[in-house]
């Protein structure tokens, strides 16, 4: 899960290089911005798809992310790390757009709530089943859900301090410098974000619990 290491020499050439390519896109060579978008766009996109949980969302977020990054790079000015702060511009969004389309989807979705019991769900069991019952099916698309439901419940840092600790594998300096906190303000972000969901999520495992007792579990 966590992205490959780079060296703290491949690190600094890479910043080194970012900051030359940030300064001849000030100077009018629109072709040096086109290299930060290829180098940085991967590591973007994985980060925009796994916040907002589709393509679509994703590639908006990618792009969003580099238009407001070239309308503001003038103010990028003497700032270390060019991929650090299109990160942060990107999670800023992703979780913008994720709170829009949470409300959309509350309106077209609550008439039709009433009278449909939520189904339980054990995410780890999920994960490792090979053939998903149409019912496992079921209740990997209802956990999905109330996953993204309960991520765009939590703050702004937490959303985006959770999804990069625990699905990026970034650390706690990196999250640090995103949030624009010191380390120690950023794992007790990751650490509330890690209990909010554990208690959004309490139900499915306790459901989960109980059919497996009860001899019922599909």
């Amino acid at each position: 899960m966590n992205r490959m290491p780079q060296s703290v020499e491949s690190a600094n050439a890479i910043a080194d290089s970012d900051a030359l390519a940030v300064e001849r896109t000030l100077a009018g060579d629109r072709d040096a911005f086109r290299v930060l978008v290829e180098r940085h766009s991967q590591s973007v996109f994985r980060l925009a798809y796994r916040m907002t949980g589709n393509r679509h969302d994703a590639e908006e977020v990618v792009q969003e992310a580099f238009l407001r990054a070239y309308q503001k790079l003038g103010q990028f000015a003497s700032r270390a790390n060019f991929g650090t702060w299109v990160y942060r511009i990107a999670a800023n969004y992703a979780i913008d757009r994720m709170s829009q389309r949470r409300k959309e989807e509350e309106r077209r979705e609550a008439p039709k709530a009433e009278g449909h019991e939520k189904t339980e769900s054990d995410p780890v069991n999920l994960v490792h089943d090979g053939k998903p019952t149409p019912e496992r099916l079921t209740q990997s698309i209802e956990l999905r859900k109330q996953m993204q439901q309960a991520l765009a419940a939590l703050s702004h840092a937490e959303r985006t301090a959770f999804v990069m600790r625990h699905w990026e594998g970034c650390g706690i300096e990196e999250i640090a410098a995103v949030l624009k906190s010191n380390s120690g303000s950023a794992k007790n972000t990751v650490f509330r974000a890690v209990q909010k969901l554990r208690r959004s999520l309490q139900p499915f495992v306790e459901r989960r619990t109980q059919a497996r007792v009860m001899g019922t579990e599909s």
